[in-house]
This record gives structure tokens, C-alpha cells and sequence, in this order.
């Protein structure tokens, strides 16, 4: 029956995603929906209702999630961008579970700590929302780019911060010099041990080239699972050294890079589905009358009032314009982190009546659906939408356990921007270049000189990896440009 029931879910689950295919509607939502119809106040198939185990459930999720996050992440992207990132990303955070929790405060009347404990869970944006959400959208490159970053890179700051709360409402901090000290040793203690297991796991991962390919997989939630267990027995954050362990491991020349990062994707989703059903099935919308009000207290202190004093003063010198900062304010968008982080303090003891619990979820859905929807809008009101779609060569897997120079990509003959034609024979490609496969609406085209490109076409072509940005550019010249007719 078990089996059945399961069966039941994912299937639905499959059909749901389907339905709102067209609506880019994210992951999460439609695991959290399904978790909700499934549980014990709508449809009664399944009665959940054990906080400790849904909180080392959502720990192993996130141990995986954020290093992934950070096995993603790739230093030529983060780097222009890195100072208002990781303002965001660390005091940012800060700041705005602060001003959240001193607003909430003085409106409701709740303990001060309390209050505090509430912003600092519900203070990081969401990774999993932000990529969903712009997917295929045309967000001006570099607010995109902040926006995405940041995401991933402010969870750890939001997990440290709330266990620390915790720990202050528990009493276990006697010492405000020790509870000083205590938060500065879990973020610089999980930055420094992640990073020392990703480069010693980068070395140890040349040296095992030769083995079989499946072993690799092994070998990554291996690590995955060393730098949060070494972290946790050094008493520093074993998130924030997992998301360290993936950006000095992703960003290191490893065997089998390719595989490894379809891996993580596919590991990712699964967790982030299984995760947001379980905490659907944990979740009491019978008890949303009851806190709708408060809900949407936090969501508006969040939205009009703690983002943008955060945003707006750790972006003050980062070379953005008032309209990109007004964007970045607005697209703060909430989703998996803080409602797995809801899940400590019910764990805790510390949330008896679900009510921090329901407040966060019923916040995080108001996020995604409000600012989710409304961010394209803004954007294009602020004048911020890219004026053509993004003409990067999209990376493809070339499987290999040997380093090699060379990457597959494929480049897109947008036809909504570029006309005309030209024979390969005609392209003035890179050195070392070799154009592998043409398919032209679903027909595979062998190349060769005499073939003729067209738009609509999508080029697979063998590149060096030094000359992948410069290829759509000389692939395009040979095209006629069409005049756009642009937005007022």
C-alpha cells in the first residue's frame, strides 16, 4: 500500500508539472502543493507529523543542496560581481533578519528573540526560485546575475544565523563575547574546512582517473558528506563547508567534470522533490486562518522594508544603477531554504504550535507567487529586459576521464534576430574548430563545406575551450542582422 501511495504522489507530481509547464511554476511549489493535498488536513491519505525527523531529513537535503550550489558556481561569473554578492550575501543577510525581526517586534508585540528567530529563518532568497523563474526570461545580464549569485551563496549565512538564534533562546550561549566568537568560528571554520577538503579532494580525484566513471559519483557524496561531518565535529557550519568544499571542487580541473555536474543536477532535483513533498506533508493549511495575517505582515516587512534597506546600502557602491538596485530589492524572492529552517525551531521545541512554522510557509508561497510574477513586470517598467535573448553557446557534455582542451557546445541561429544564410565553407571559425552536427527542426544534418546554415539551426560544434565565446560571434557575422523594433 506504501509502494501504491508513493507511486500515487510522483505521478501526480509528473501530471501537475505538466499542467503548469507554460508557467515556469518552480519545483518547490509544486512539491509543497503536493505535499499539502496529500497530508492530513486536506485529503487524510497520509498523516505526518515528526518535526525531528523532517529536520535531519531536510539537513542531509540541504548538506547536498548547497554543494551543489557551490559545485555550480563558477569563479569567471562571480568574480565581476562579487562584492555586492557577498555583501548580500553575509551582512546582508544580517541586516535584513535584524530589521525584519525589530519591525515584527514593535507591530505584534512577540519576545524580541522570537521575532529575531522568525527573520533570520525567513532572510535568505531562494536558488531553486530564482533559476526557475528566469529561465529563458531576458533579465538585463548583470542584475541577473547578482540575483542569481546571491541566492546561492546566502544560505549558509541564513543557517548559521538561525542556529545561533536557537541557541540564544535556548540558553546555551551564556556569554555575549563567547556567543561573538561562536558565530565567527562557525563562518570562517566552515569557509576554511570546506575549502581544504575540496582541494585535497580535487587532488585525490586525479589520482583515481582510472578508475571506472560510476565510482566518481561515489566519491563526490563522499565529499559531500566529509566536509559537513569534519565542519560539525570542529564545531563550525557544516553547511557553509559543503558549499565551500563545491566552489573549490567545482572550480578545479577534475576528471569527468561534465558527468559530475549532470550528477549533482539530477541529485538536486530528486532532494529538492522528495525535501518540499515531506514538508507539504508536515505543513497545517487548516491552520492558515489563523496566521494568514501575520503571514503576510512578514512578507510585506520583508518585500517594502528589510530587503531594500539591505539591498540599498550593500549595493551603495557596487557600480549598479538605481534601477537595478530598485530590481534587486524587489526580486528577493523566498522559497526552500527558510521553510526547511522552520523545521529547527519545531524540532527544537521552540514552535509547539506550528506557528513560526505555517507563518514561514505560508510567507515563502506569497513570495514566489507575488514577487514571482510581478518581477517581469517591473523589469520591463524599469527598462531592464535584454533586448535580444542571450547568444552564449550553450555547453554540452563531452564525456571524458582525460583532460582535454576541447569543449562540445551548441550555438542557435536565433531566427527571431538573424536572417539570410551561408555555406560552412564560408565561416571563418577558431583554430582547431570543427562543426559536428546541424539540426534543423528536428532533422540531423551531416556538415560538410557544401551544406548550406540557416536560422533556426542549431550548430553542435567541437570547440577549444579558449575560443567558446568568440564563436557565436563569428558563426553570426556571416548573417544579416534584422532591425528590432524596441519597447518605448
Amino acid at each position: 500500500m506504501r509502494m501504491l501511495i508513493v507511486a500515487m504522489i510522483l505521478l501526480a507530481l509528473v501530471l501537475l508539472a505538466s499542467a503548469f509547464r507554460k508557467l515556469n511554476v518552480p519545483v518547490i511549489i509544486l512539491s509543497l502543493m503536493i505535499g499539502l493535498i496529500f497530508g492530513s488536513d486536506v485529503t487524510g491519505i497520509i498523516h505526518f507529523d515528526d518535526a525531528f525527523f523532517a529536520k535531519e531529513v531536510a539537513n542531509l537535503a540541504l548538506m547536498f543542496i548547497l554543494f551543489i550550489g557551490g559545485f555550480g558556481t563558477k569563479r569567471q561569473t562571480f568574480k565581476p560581481v562579487m562584492k555586492p554578492v557577498m555583501l548580500l550575501a553575509t551582512v546582508g543577510v544580517v541586516t535584513t533578519a535584524i530589521i525584519t525581526g525589530i519591525v515584527f517586534h514593535l507591530i505584534t508585540g512577540w519576545p524580541f528573540l522570537r521575532a529575531l528567530l522568525l527573520g533570520s529563518i525567513i532572510s535568505s532568497t531562494d536558488a531553486a526560485a530564482m533559476y526557475a523563474i528566469f529561465r529563458n526570461r531576458p533579465i538585463e545580464t548583470k542584475t541577473r546575475t547578482v540575483l542569481e549569485l546571491e541566492s546561492v551563496a546566502n544560505d549558509p549565512m541564513a543557517i548559521v544565523l538561525t542556529t545561533f538564534v536557537i541557541s540564544l533562546i535556548m540558553g546555551k550561549t551564556t556569554s555575549t563575547w563567547l556567543a561573538i566568537l561562536d558565530f565567527a568560528w562557525q563562518m570562517v571554520g566552515g569557509v576554511a574546512i570546506g575549502a581544504l577538503v575540496g582541494y585535497v579532494a580535487a587532488y585525490f580525484f586525479n589520482k583515481i582517473r582510472a578508475s571506472e566513471t560510476d565510482y566518481f559519483f561515489v566519491y563526490l557524496i563522499a565529499v559531500v558528506l566529509l566536509s559537513y561531518g569534519l565542519a560539525d565535529l570542529a564545531h563550525a557550519s557544516g553547511m557553509l563547508a559543503a558549499f565551500s568544499a563545491g566552489f573549490v571542487l567545482g572550480n578545479s580541473k577534475i576528471p569527468f567534470k561534465k558527468g559530475l555536474l549532470s550528477f549533482s543536477d539530477t541529485l538536486s532535483f530528486i532532494t529538492n522533490v522528495a525535501l518540499f513533498i515531506l514538508l507539504g506533508l508536515l505543513a497545517s493549511p487548516g491552520s492558515f486562518p489563523k496566521i494568514w495575517g501575520k503571514g503576510v505582515l512578514v512578507f510585506l516587512i520583508i518585500t517594502l522594508v528589510s530587503r531594500p534597506i539591505a539591498v540599498f546600502i550593500f549595493t551603495a557602491k557596487a557600480g549598479l544603477t538605481f534601477k537595478q538596485r530598485v530590481l534587486i530589492a524587489f526580486a528577493g524572492i523566498r522559497g526552500s531554504v527558510p521553510i526547511v529552517l522552520a523545521t529547527y525551531p519545531l524540532a527544537a521545541g521552540l514552535d509547539p504550535d506550528r506557528e513560526i512554522f505555517n507563518m514561514v510557509f505560508f510567507t515563502v508561497t506569497l513570495s514566489i507567487i507575488g514577487q514571482g510574477t510581478g518581477i517581469f513586470a517591473l523589469a520591463k517598467k524599469l527598462n531592464l529586459l535584454s533586448k535580444e535573448k542571450n547568444a552564449a553557446p550553450r555547453l554540452v557534455e563531452l564525456v571524458t576521464v582525460q583532460d582535454t582542451n576541447y569543449e562540445i557546445v551548441e550555438v542557435r541561429i536565433d531566427e527571431e534576430y538573424y536572417d539570410g544564410s551561408c555555406l560552412i565553407s564560408e565561416l571563418t571559425l577558431p583554430p582547431g574548430t570543427l562543426i559536428i552536427l546541424i539540426n534543423r527542426v528536428g532533422e540531423l544534418i551531416t556538415p560538410s563545406g557544401k551544406v548550406e546554415i540557416l536560422p533556426k539551426d542549431i550548430l553542435t560544434v567541437l570547440v577549444e575551450k579558449q575560443h567558446i565565446e568568440m564563436l557565436p560571434v563569428e558563426i553570426l557575422k556571416s548573417f544579416v542582422r534584422k532591425k528590432i523594433k524596441r519597447d518605448a
